[in-house]
């Protein structure tokens, strides 16, 4: 893994950027010593025993929300869309093996450095062939190999039988056909570790395929976040909702409406 320090805004914008330009997808951290784990790695590692059992417990917490989810939503995904299925768990709050990512640099730095109070990160992936991007109906026949799960009825028996016949990957990314509104507002994406979850994800993917900018918090929050603010990056905007708009007063605490009257005598000397 490649790791560089970033201290300044027109340094952290020039490196996003760049890698936004190459199709990497990003993830926020606001502390830099977190480690790249899914919520149900870092759940099952405190509290789930060896880890050979952890697909076992995997499973049941799935088929456990399958069949009492109908019960509260107006709609469920169908039986075999798995990826949709963990998707909806996860955004409902449930420990899932998804991890977050976004396909907005400026949304990764958001979520690193609104609440950061040490040095943050943004860990960044791109797709090759250990970390394919593939669409959700095939992602989520990946998966139904990876828990032992039976595929979804609607998959073609030609698609089918290719998916059986792969070589399943170290890690996948991609999103679920049918994506939730915070996932469409926050350009989000999902890496997803398939094979083994007691890693974390930097170390089971190559070497050149991720990145991670560590952000000096002292010296960049400040800037960095009046300026995801002027873009209108805010809890408010990724966070369709009363809950969101709530959640974005905290940054009002501290932003600061001044005008700045050097710019002003600069632009009306043009």
């Amino acid at each position: 893994m490649s790791e560089r320090l970033v201290s300044s805004w027109n340094e952290l914008r020039d490196d996003l950027e760049e890698l936004a330009k190459a199709g990497w997808a990003f993830r926020g951290h606001a502390d830099a010593t977190w480690p790249l784990e899914s919520s149900l790695t870092r759940y099952l590692k405190m509290f789930g025993g060896p880890s050979t059992g952890w697909v076992t417990r995997e499973k049941k917490i799935l088929q456990t929300f399958k069949r009492k989810a109908h019960l509260l939503l107006s709609r469920t995904p169908e039986e075999g869309e798995t990826l949709e299925w963990l998707a909806l768990m996860q955004h409902h709050g449930a420990p899932t093996r998804l991890l977050d990512f976004t396909w907005s640099p400026y949304v990764a730095a958001f979520f690193a450095l609104e609440r950061a109070t040490s040095d943050a990160a943004i860990w960044a992936i791109s797709s090759c062939s250990h970390v394919p991007n593939y669409r959700g109906f095939y992602i989520s026949a990946l998966l139904n190999r990876v828990l032992g799960l039976e595929h979804s009825r609607a998959l073609p028996a030609e698609i089918r039988k290719e998916v059986d016949a792969e070589e399943i990957q170290p890690a996948l990314m991609g999103e679920p056909v049918l994506m939730n509104q915070r996932m469409t507002t926050q350009a989000g994406t999902f890496i997803i570790p398939t094979l083994r979850m007691d890693l974390p994800v930097d170390s089971i993917i190559p070497r050149s395929a991720v990145l991670k900018l560590k952000l000096a918090t002292k010296s960049l929050r400040k800037q960095t976040m009046d300026r995801l603010y002027n873009m209108n990056i805010t809890n408010a905007t990724l966070f369709p909702g009363v809950d969101g708009l709530a959640r974005s007063l905290a940054f009002e605490l501290e932003f600061e409406w001044a005008v700045d009257p050097e710019a002003t005598r600069r632009l009306t000397r043009r």
